[in-house]
């Protein structure tokens, strides 16, 4: 018991930095990531269907191929007449994941169950050396 009382402050601080380190591990438990590599598998396996939810000028200078783009603001106006079959795996792809985790939710709501966030977007599709086209 005295050590704890003497060693208080070093105790907080092993407690603080491992919740520090688990924490990416519990946030992203839930979040639908999704690797650039199981990404492909998907688009392969189950013919899902990438949309790109970046601004137009972000997406012409480089996206997945094949990759529809529906901006982030209009995606609750455009998806369902983008992407009609809502059973297919929704893959979400903008440059580093942020917009993508939103537009999850959004899809979700819309009632494509399957979709799903790229983790690292189009910066991690591009470091696993994956197709990229221009439009």
């Amino acid at each position: 018991m005295k050590f704890i009382v003497d060693n208080w402050m070093l105790i907080l601080i092993a407690l603080s930095s491992g919740a520090m380190l688990a924490w990416p591990l519990v946030r992203g438990a839930n979040t639908g990531s999704l690797t650039a590599q199981g990404a492909v598998q998907l688009i392969n396996r189950e013919r899902a269907v990438v949309v790109d939810v970046r601004e137009p000028e972000e997406f012409a200078a480089g996206h997945v191929t094949g990759a529809k783009n529906v901006p982030l603001a209009q995606l609750e106006e455009k998806l369902t007449a983008t992407v009609k079959n809502k059973t297919v795996p929704l893959l979400m792809v903008c440059a580093s994941g942020a917009r993508a985790q939103r537009a999850v939710a959004t899809a979700k709501k819309l009632g494509y169950d399957k979709a799903q966030a790229v983790a690292g977007g189009l910066k991690s599709w591009k470091e696993a050396n994956l197709p990229v086209e221009k439009a």
